[in-house]
């Protein structure tokens, strides 16, 4: 399925094997010829990953050394740096969750 978001300037892609499966998400970042000029190259946002607890899965990786770049403070969204450097986006299955501590008071590392 796909979901075009003009007020975001961005476009999401939502593929799976079949209804009800894993959906992998796409988000394909609008851009005009200048800014599509300026690097990084950002039209290729990132990859979107559904978790059953949001801070339990930031907490997770935060001990094993990965950055988190936009912690869950909203109890719904964070984004981690894999070793590469890429940008991987964590959403809260179903509703958010009530804001937690350290996450709701942590700030931005970066960019995402």
């Amino acid at each position: 399925r796909r979901s075009e978001v003009p007020s975001g300037k961005f476009t999401l892609v939502f593929l799976a094997t079949a209804p009800g499966e894993p959906e992998l998400e796409l988000t394909w970042n609008w851009s005009g010829e200048e800014e599509a000029r300026m690097a990084p190259s950002r039209n290729f946002g990132h990859l979107a990953f559904a978790v059953d607890d949001i801070y339990a899965t930031c907490a997770a990786f935060q001990a094993q050394g990965v950055t988190i770049l936009r912690p869950p403070r909203d109890g719904k969204m964070a984004f981690v740096k894999t070793p590469d450097g890429i940008s991987v986006e964590l959403l809260q299955k179903g509703g958010s969750l009530p804001p937690q501590e350290p996450w709701a008071s942590m700030k931005n590392t970066g960019e995402w």
